[in-house]
């Protein structure tokens, strides 16, 4: 969401906006695409999202990624100022909060239907 919104800004800059907005070196990788990348210049990549197969690490590992986001789009709405951006971010940021609170029931239930002489072990499938 947040690429498309930044392709929406950009689209139809000229070479002058694009070099004054400090643009020029994203432009001359990408153009004007959407391309996931962090603010410090770091593309996305998988090895970010943690899956261990095992329930609790998996939903600590959820949690902690909703609770990152969230803090990302705090960061933008402390920074912008412009409606067309702040509404959808707001929006964005309301679904990480909901997602936060699902993954922690999730947990919840997980720990409540454990083995508590188990509590943080092992998968029982696997260590027999």
């Amino acid at each position: 969401m947040i690429a498309a919104i930044l392709y929406q800004l950009t689209k139809g800059l000229s070479t002058d906006e694009i070099k004054k907005a400090g643009l020029d070196t994203y432009f001359v990788d990408h153009t004007s695409g959407i391309y996931p990348i962090a603010a410090s210049g770091v593309p996305f990549d998988m090895k970010y999202v943690g899956i261990k197969g095992d329930i609790l690490a998996d939903l600590n590992e959820d949690l902690a990624a909703e609770q990152k986001a969230r803090v990302t789009y705090d960061n933008i709405l402390r920074l912008v100022d412009d409606p067309d951006i702040r509404d959808p971010i707001k929006y964005l940021r309301q679904r990480e909060l909901v997602h936060y609170q699902r993954f922690g029931d999730a947990l919840r239930i997980a720990q409540d239907n454990l083995d508590c002489r188990n509590f943080y072990a092992v998968n029982p499938s696997f260590d027999k």
